[in-house]
């Protein structure tokens, strides 16, 4: 039980996190850099798919590395499309084929930075 808190937890945190986030009005999201938007939705699911690699890898030891990658980065792009369907509910926020991207990359990335050492 310890070992599954110590690997999932941060998963379900980046998770919380990118829902919270994508629950807040587009009015009440203050613009403190330019792309921020980018930015963090890149570094977020790069978290978020860093994460459950390393969980996948840790709880699951039978899953070999390439099925990993290809769980943990097609978990990334459906989360960001459910992400995006989400936020197209959410006053003064829309869906974005290109925020999916940016996730899509950030999913990756994270998914490539977790490959067993």
């Amino acid at each position: 039980m310890t070992k599954t808190l110590k690997y999932w937890s941060p998963v379900a945190i980046c998770i919380s996190i990118i829902f919270v986030a994508s629950s807040v009005p587009g009015s009440n999201i203050p613009i403190l850099f330019p792309w921020q938007d980018n930015a963090f939705h890149f570094t977020i699911y790069l978290l978020l798919c860093m994460f459950l690699r390393r969980a996948l890898l840790k709880t699951l030891p039978r899953i070999k590395p390439v099925e990993g990658l290809i769980l943990t980065v097609a978990f990334g792009i459906i989360y960001g499309i459910i992400d995006e369907l989400h936020q197209s509910f959410v006053p003064n926020r829309s869906a974005s084929f290109a925020d999916i991207l940016i996730d899509s990359l950030g999913a990756l990335t994270g998914s490539l930075l977790a490959w067993p050492r």
